[in-house]
């Protein structure tokens, strides 16, 4: 009896222990969906669905104190203009620009990347705007260079040597985001310092710092290392993505770069794409001399020859034979690994040209009703009046006076570098 009573009570005593078992795990996995929902407070459901949109930053007030949605369209438009004046502000003043660049990006990955104050964290919104950054920068600037160096745990690393692909750029540094310990600018610069003094006297060195950490942890004096920077005449800029750092001003003031911090993930973007056409020449780096350079050709189909980029065996028509050596490269532009000739494309060349006479701004102007013209984009040929007969702002050539849409002057100033207008006028006058 005693035993079975035992049984019993212990059969008794179970099944409320299983259910409290049950509320019990309930309950941990509550609590493992609150830990990875954030490290704060709770979001409700409710609060769940907007935390990735941000829809209300998507929003502003009008004159008379109502919320009305942000015309997306116009702030790009207005950003982008913004730009373009800042530009032909300093072609008007003819100041010498740096065509062939060799530029280091430097992207710290210590742990204060990993916050949560851009969404989802610092880290993927750098990773994100550098992969356009690349993109953008090897369009405005096709004989330029461009290389990899990230920093955590007190140490920099170089990803990539500087080179002229932008995915080969894009796949390592996709592989390698990974935050963890604190950031050394010391030790950056005198990484970045070190691989750019061996580069040709007539390019333009270059650093870029997309900046997470509040802090730099280094071994020595940083303030050495900048004056060997600046004796070195590298440029030196800093975004910053938390809050103004005294270093950080002091280096791109000696170095003649430029610092400066995001508000947000649109205003980051938009300071890191004013870094993609050249910057004006410091007047004592700036010195003209002659570059010789050599144009390869594609080799033929039933070459068989080790290319000199990787060392693996290719055939002629998956790379181009250098004009001087006859060794197989790769891609276009590059340096010769075996005599150091300079390898470009003629449309490099031609593609690098609208830095040295770019179009001019267009002005903005609204079509009045009677107007007899510029009812209709010259580029596109879409209407320029709403439906309700009022007229878009839009822009016109200050030369030939045609009018264009928005879209129609980003394509014709940051693409197609010509006017339609202008050039029309010029072949049929011929």
């Amino acid at each position: 009896m005693y035993g079975v009573g035992v049984g019993g009570g212990g059969g008794g005593f179970n099944a409320p222990s299983t259910a409290s078992g049950r509320r019990k795990n309930q309950e941990d996995d509550d609590d493992d969906e609150e830990e990875e929902t954030g490290d704060g407070r709770v979001l409700e459901a409710w609060e769940r669905a907007y935390a990735d949109d941000r829809s209300w930053e998507a929003l502003q007030e009008d004159e008379s104190g109502l919320l009305r949605p942000i015309d997306t369209k116009n702030l790009v438009h207005s950003q982008y203009r913004r730009r373009l004046l800042l530009r032909s502000a300093a072609a008007a003043a003819r100041i010498q620009k740096g065509l062939i660049r060799y530029l280091y990006i430097v992207i710290d990955l210590s742990k204060a990347a990993s916050e949560m104050d851009y969404r989802p964290s610092r880290m993927a919104v750098v990773a994100k705007c550098a992969e356009a950054f690349i993109r953008e920068f090897f369009d405005q600037n096709p004989l330029s260079h461009v290389g990899l160096v990230t920093i955590k745990d007190g140490i920099s690393h170089r990803l990539t040597e500087i080179g002229g692909s932008p995915e080969s750029q894009i796949n390592a540094l996709m592989g390698k985001l990974e935050c963890s310990g604190d950031s050394s600018l010391q030790n950056a610069l005198e990484l970045v310092n070190g691989y750019l003094n061996q580069i040709p006297s007539y390019g333009h060195k270059e650093v870029l710092f997309l900046y997470s950490a509040l802090n730099t942890c280094d071994p020595g004096d940083i303030m050495e290392t900048i004056e060997k920077c600046k004796k070195s005449k590298v440029r030196c800029s800093v975004i910053g993505l938390a809050a103004e750092i005294f270093i950080c001003k002091h280096l791109c003031e000696e170095t003649g770069g430029s610092y400066t911090v995001a508000l947000d993930e649109s205003h980051f973007k938009e300071l890191l794409l004013e870094h993609a056409p050249p910057s004006p020449a410091i007047a004592e780096y700036a010195a003209a001399n002659l570059i010789k350079m050599g144009f390869p050709q594609r080799g033929a189909e039933d070459l068989i020859s080790i290319c000199s980029c990787h060392k693996k065996i290719k055939s002629g028509a998956e790379g181009y034979i250098c004009p001087r050596c006859k060794v197989n490269v790769c891609e276009l532009p590059t340096e010769c690994r075996t005599c150091g000739l300079t390898l470009v494309s003629s449309p490099h060349l031609a593609r690098s040209y609208h830095h040295l006479f770019p179009v001019a701004p267009f002005d903005e102007v609204t079509f009045k009703l009677g107007q007899k013209g510029g009812q209709n984009c010259f580029g596109c040929q879409q209407s320029l009046i709403n439906t309700g007969g009022q007229s878009n702002i839009h822009v016109c050539c200050p030369k030939c006076k045609h009018h264009f849409c928005f879209d129609c002057d980003i394509y014709i100033h940051e693409s197609l570098h010509n006017c339609p207008g202008c050039e029309s006028q010029r072949s049929s006058s011929r």
